[in-house]
């Protein structure tokens, strides 16, 4: 089915919310989907709805963003109708160190419901870009939000779907159009919240040891030399040229140079030719 510019609500909840929707494992996470047109930010949204204890299991959904945010507080920007944009309200029960494991396996279950959806096989970038032919379709961003109950996350990420080439934002991005993707928005989100419920469930098993397995098989950034900038707030940071060899249990990436491997759980990651 060729892209629409809205998203179908009412198709979206049936997938998401009814009994046997074929989503598996975890489908029980979501309680509330909600589509709009257009809003500020879905995160933003969700997040409000977290700090007064109606947010958890809420998929908030719209086909467009007037004020998206990506890491380091960067801008996401995209025509209206060409891009679908989806924050989840989560309360893990995971440890507070362990949770940068959400925004990773999120793109996990990005390339997975993308790959299921319409075919194209997309990869990651650490730690949560995620690409198709090395350029930018997706990025992810989490959130830590406190609310009446205790400390919970949204998670929100965006895909460009229908954009052209004279829309991109750079020239590094991409869109599912731009790959000969024939993308049904319904679908690509209720593959996407399916494998997304799939990972939530290891992580909440604590198997860390399947999961960092799953993430480096999908990881292009795994296996090359890359250059780290380690962005500190208010002066330059320090940039670390070396080869890229893993992440540990705690989905720090693992950077071999000369002085040894070294762990980052932060940082601006550059693939070198």
């Amino acid at each position: 089915m060729a892209d629409s510019p809205r998203t179908d609500e009412e198709r979206l909840r049936q997938r998401v919310l009814a009994s046997g929707t074929g989503l598996g494992v975890g489908a029980g996470l979501w309680h509330n989907v909600e589509v709009v047109a257009s809003t500020g930010s879905t995160n933003a949204d969700v997040a409000a709805r977290m700090r007064a204890g109606t947010g958890v299991g809420l998929v908030r959904v719209s086909d467009h963003q007037s004020a998206g945010r990506g890491r380091f507080d960067r801008r996401w920007e995209a025509p209206p109708g060409t891009a679908v944009a989806i924050s989840l309200g989560v309360r893990p029960h995971r440890p507070l160190p362990e949770w940068m494991w959400l925004s990773l396996f999120t793109g996990v279950a990005i390339a997975r419901g993308i790959r299921r959806a319409t075919g194209v096989e997309a990869m990651l970038k650490w730690p949560n870009d995620v690409l198709i032919g090395g350029r930018k379709v997706c990025g992810i961003l989490s959130e830590r939000v406190d609310g009446p109950d205790g400390p919970g996350c949204v998670v929100g990420f965006g895909i460009n779907v229908s954009l052209s080439e004279d829309q991109l934002p750079v020239p590094t991005a991409t869109s599912l159009a731009l790959c000969g993707a024939d993308v049904d928005r319904v679908d690509l989100i209720a593959e996407v919240l399916g494998a997304w419920s799939q990972m939530y469930l290891l992580w909440d098993e604590g198997r860390l040891a399947e999961m960092r397995r799953v993430y480096e098989e999908q990881c292009s950034t795994i296996g090359r030399d890359v250059r780290v900038l380690l962005e500190v707030p208010g002066r330059l940071g320090r940039t670390v040229i070396g080869h890229a060899v893993g992440i540990d249990t705690s989905g720090a990436v693992l950077v071999r140079t000369e002085d040894g491997v070294e762990a980052f759980a932060a940082g601006d990651v550059t693939h070198l030719r």
